[in-house]
């Protein structure tokens, strides 16, 4: 017996300026896995797109080790394993290439193996994988989300704005790990600044809900990480002071970075062209992106 699904899983810009690890927003931007299952054969990985010769084909792949995940947890141990890729997220650009990967081999699992888990076990699962929630969840869930940590157990809330709001994504042609964006974070911080980023997050949850993106202006202001993080990519600063100049609302870092997103409803060219140009005189090759909010997130596609 054998059985082949294919799921779709979105992008992730997780952070959103002052919500560090708590923020994320799933983006017009995909992968798409295929898994065959098999009771006999071994295990076969091709990769399509982003990525293709530096993701691992063996065992090591985190797709692979997500659906193994599953197929032990609910009791069923197929021998033949068939993965394709077919990846549209850069990889290590803070698009949630990672929380996508896992996202996917989960879902398309569970969908290979009777749909016997939740979202919310899936969600659980992908945090334990991840790390952390705040991709996983606007991948799984779609829209935005907010998710924290009840010990060891993630929750969420999902909203989707009352308009639609573009995200112009500045993609620089270099990588930044996640561990290395972390590495430079300072162990404390001020109480003023706590203070300063729980007024800003507040505002960008509110300002996002009712649709108000002119508040972005200020709620996409950050103390706690991208302040730290501006030294490793260069023309930051500048790239987000390109972008507000040709009308965005404000912009921030994606992820850890160094993928640079720019909120707007209108002049996505122009703003997108500017932020281009704004790496460019930092001398870094750029490109960019112009996406909207999913609102689906993880979905079986066949």
């Amino acid at each position: 017996m054998s059985i082949t699904v294919k799921v779709r899983v979105p992008g992730t810009t997780a952070n959103c300026g002052p919500g560090f690890d708590a923020v994320g927003i799933a983006c017009t931007i995909y992968s798409e896995l295929e898994l065959g299952l098999s009771e006999k054969g071994t295990l076969a990985i091709e990769i399509e797109g982003e990525g293709k010769g530096h993701i691992p084909t063996n065992k090591n792949n985190i797709i692979y080790q997500a659906v193994q995940a599953v197929l032990d947890r609910v009791g069923k141990p197929y021998q033949g394993i068939y993965l394709k890729l077919y990846n549209k997220i850069p990889l290590a650009r803070g698009l949630g290439s990672s929380a996508a990967a896992i996202v996917g081999g989960l879902i398309a699992a569970n969908a290979a193996t009777g749909n016997t888990l939740t979202k919310e076990e899936i969600f659980s699962m992908a945090t334990a994988i991840e790390g952390h929630p705040d991709n996983v969840a606007p991948a799984i869930f779609g829209g935005i989300t907010i998710s924290v940590m009840q010990g060891n157990q993630p929750t969420y809330l999902r909203f989707m704005p009352e308009k639609e709001l573009n995200m112009i994504v500045a993609i620089p042609d270099f990588n930044l790990s996640t561990h290395t964006a972390r590495q430079v974070l300072p162990d404390t911080i001020a109480i003023k600044d706590a203070v300063f980023n729980i007024s800003r997050v507040a505002l960008l949850i509110g300002a996002l809900c009712k649709g108000e993106f002119h508040h972005l202006r200020y709620a996409l202001e950050d103390k706690i990480h991208q302040p730290y993080r501006q030294q490793l990519i260069p023309g930051m600063r500048q790239v987000f002071n390109a972008a507000v100049d040709k009308g965005a609302y404000g912009a921030a870092l994606s992820g850890a970075g160094p993928c640079l997103i720019a909120f707007t409803e209108s002049n996505c060219d122009e703003i997108g062209v500017a932020m281009v140009q704004a790496f460019a005189d930092s001398s870094v090759k750029a490109q960019y992106v112009i996406l909207t909010i999913d609102a689906e997130g993880a979905k079986v596609v066949k």
